[in-house]
């Protein structure tokens, strides 16, 4: 049976060390998971339960690509953020079972529209237009956790033409990445091929035209995008 319309391409990223590539499913993002960001976002840090959002599979930009300036915007920001993807999916996920639900990490970057998203949150609207628009969600290749194993303690920061901007550790995670598969998959229905970006340390910021970011994870791997 053929298509009325050409299907979109699948959404892909590279995996490190090999030619194969890992189909994206979903991709579910953390909001204020680390402290420090959390007090500098307006928030009390204290340990309430997690919330998500989401973002499209065909937002996300590879290492190396380009990120166009979005419309109807004075004030991105950036987000570096260590980045689950999960080669096993399910329901009401125990904690001590999570992390075999893991195939890799990745150094990813949640770009927001900030000045549309306070506006959504003011109105009491969804967050969309600020976090869910064009090019959003660029994320470096996978490093295949049998490479790595499962980080839990490692740097994480991020540099703006070379100047350093976010900088934290992955120990600082309020909700660490067993409890985080655990509780969101109790949410939804977790499949292989999701992505979970865990959140961003401190030091949000804004970006222009002209930039090159360059977000890294001790011993995870890092991402490079121009800002165009």
């Amino acid at each position: 049976m053929a298509y009325v319309i050409i299907p979109p391409l699948q959404s892909t990223l590279p995996v490190r060390g090999t030619d194969e590539l890992f189909p994206i499913h979903r991709i579910y993002c953390v909001g204020r998971n680390y402290a420090a960001h959390a007090r500098e976002m307006g928030h009390d840090p204290d340990r309430e339960p997690p919330f998500f959002f989401q973002k499209n599979p065909d937002t996300l930009v590879p290492d190396g690509g380009n990120f166009p300036y979005p419309d109807k915007t004075e004030d991105v920001h950036f987000e570096v953020e260590l980045v689950v993807a999960l080669g096993q999916g399910g329901k009401d996920i125990a904690e001590a079972d999570a992390l075999d639900c893991v195939y890799g990490y990745a150094v990813g970057l949640d770009m927001t529209r900030r000045d549309l998203q306070g506006v959504a949150k003011k109105l009491g609207r969804p967050w969309e237009i600020g976090k869910a628009f064009e090019n959003s969600a660029p994320c470096g290749e996978i490093m295949p956790e049998r490479e790595f194993g499962h980080p839990t303690d490692g740097r994480i920061w991020l540099d703006v033409n070379g100047e350093t901007r976010q900088d934290g550790n992955i120990n600082q995670l309020i909700w660490n990445i067993p409890e985080t598969i655990s509780y969101l998959s109790g949410l939804f229905t977790l499949a292989p091929g999701d992505l979970i970006y865990t959140g961003t340390p401190s030091g949000v910021g804004a970006i222009v035209k002209g930039d090159v970011m360059k977000g890294t994870v001790e011993g995870v791997g890092e991402i490079t995008i121009n800002v165009t």
